[in-house]
């Protein structure tokens, strides 16, 4: 794939498994790549580790539940680097449980920080991708926002609405030069899903017809895909990449 002239990208919710993955492949891809995060103290170590694999990678600050914050954040990246040709909205929660006994914070919680978070982050940067006629939005859901998960109804609504949103906001914005996609991943070897009891871990491998976890380089190169000129025609689209776990 070409080198992408140090566009300018910004990953939410970065320093985690999967975003750690998609800043790697974007920085090899040629890209700038800003990471957004909350905790200062993790961020700092990561920048640090990922300084010592040579990756230069900027941090900048920003709570993606709150419209203010995110505005702010925008307004500090284009003012010190400039204007942000790319957006992943990668952060997320999970506060699982059923539904009967679900508490109201855990329902906002998740909806705020998986699915409001889109629309913060995507809104302070659409009107300058729509001024200078090219942009990438690239919203990251889950299989689980495809066919649903015991126990996630906060999770799988946030999921599945991402849907709505990236087709909608695909057909506004097309004739600007911006597509507007989503990508699903199923069970991704990431930390989280690598730190459950091995038993659980063998009965969800047993449910995907490759046999394995995805890596999060998968779903990293995807990103890069979708993020790169070769794909001028794709949008309003979702990604599928589960190992074959839910096919329609």
């Amino acid at each position: 794939m070409d080198k992408q002239n140090n566009r300018l990208v910004l990953v939410t919710g970065a320093i985690g498994g999967l975003g750690t993955a998609m800043c790697k492949e974007l920085h090899k891809a040629g890209f700038h790549v800003i990471a957004n995060y909350r905790n200062k103290e993790k961020a700092e170590a990561w920048k640090e580790k990922m300084k010592s694999e040579n990756f230069d990678i900027d941090l900048y600050e920003a709570d993606v539940t709150d419209f203010d914050s995110v505005g702010n954040m925008v307004k500090k990246i284009e003012a010190e680097i400039g204007p942000i040709d790319t957006l992943v909205n990668n952060a997320g929660i999970t506060r699982d449980g059923r539904l009967s006994k679900m508490s109201k914070d855990d329902w906002d919680a998740v909806i705020s920080s998986n699915l409001t978070s889109v629309f913060n982050c995507t809104r302070h940067v659409i009107n300058g991708m729509i001024e200078r006629k090219f942009g990438r939005i690239i919203n990251i859901s889950s299989v689980n926002g495809q066919r649903g998960q015991f126990g996630q109804a906060n999770y799988s609504a946030a999921k599945a609405g991402m849907h709505g949103f990236t087709k909608t906001l695909a057909m506004e914005v097309a004739k600007y030069g911006i597509t507007v996609n989503t990508i699903s991943p199923g069970y991704i070897a990431t930390d989280m899903v690598m730190a459950v009891p091995e038993k659980v871990r063998e009965q969800i491998v047993s449910q995907i017809p490759v046999g394995r976890l995805g890596g999060t380089h998968e779903v990293a190169h995807l990103v890069t895909f979708l993020a790169s000129d070769w794909t001028n025609f794709i949008t309003g689209a979702n990604y599928s990449i589960n190992g074959g776990q839910h096919v329609y």
